[in-house]
């Protein structure tokens, strides 16, 4: 099973966001309202362009585990909003399929982002690839893990840098200053 990573590199961002604008505008929305928001694939999938168009905020019951949300919705988003939602009804999925009137669903959505992702030279892309990028710059912006744990109405602040990855940079930093003392250490005795 592959590990699925936040995108860290904001110019890989940016590459994806290119990539999935020229697959659909729809595919390019749905990454840039993910990466804004933190919310779940599957709750993103459900929302409907009235959840959105001129609101402050997003309101939903999360579908995993059935509590209020509440989302912010900045400046910047509600631009996007405004750009993607101009022609589409109150009642119309935001992630309508081309096929008909229903929405697309969580295996449509991964394989959207693990084209677009292949194109852009990433991997251990998945359905949380969003909400993992989103919380991996909201720490490395804010350095308050209790405020996403909070966000991600996760159990621990533990769990929630586990999930972002900053365990992991943690550790990889740690085993790569390491190595850099043992070999700093073997060139010094080397000329004792």
């Amino acid at each position: 099973m592959n590990t699925v990573k936040p995108i860290r590199d904001l110019e890989k961002v940016a590459a994806m966001k290119e990539v999935l604008m020229n697959q659909h505008e729809r595919n390019y929305f749905l990454f840039v309202l993910g990466i804004n928001t933190g919310l779940r694939i599957s709750d993103l999938l459900k929302l409907k362009v009235g959840d959105v168009r001129n609101k402050n905020h997003i309101v939903i019951t999360e579908q995993k585990t059935g509590k209020l949300k509440r989302f912010k919705i900045n400046n910047d988003l509600k631009r996007h909003i405004t750009d993607f939602t101009v022609k589409k009804e109150e009642a119309e999925y935001l992630f309508k399929s081309r096929r008909g009137n229903a929405r697309i669903h969580r295996v449509q959505a991964w394989k959207i982002l693990n084209t677009a992702a292949k194109e852009v030279g990433l991997d251990e892309i998945g359905r949380h690839t969003l909400r993992k990028t989103f919380g991996y710059h909201f720490y490395q912006k804010y350095k308050d893990v209790a405020v996403l744990q909070q966000i991600f109405n996760h159990s621990s602040p533990s769990v929630t840098m586990r999930y972002i990855g900053i365990n992991q940079d943690i550790i990889d930093e740690a085993v790569d200053d390491l190595v850099y003392k043992i070999v700093q250490f073997l060139i010094q005795a080397r000329y004792m």
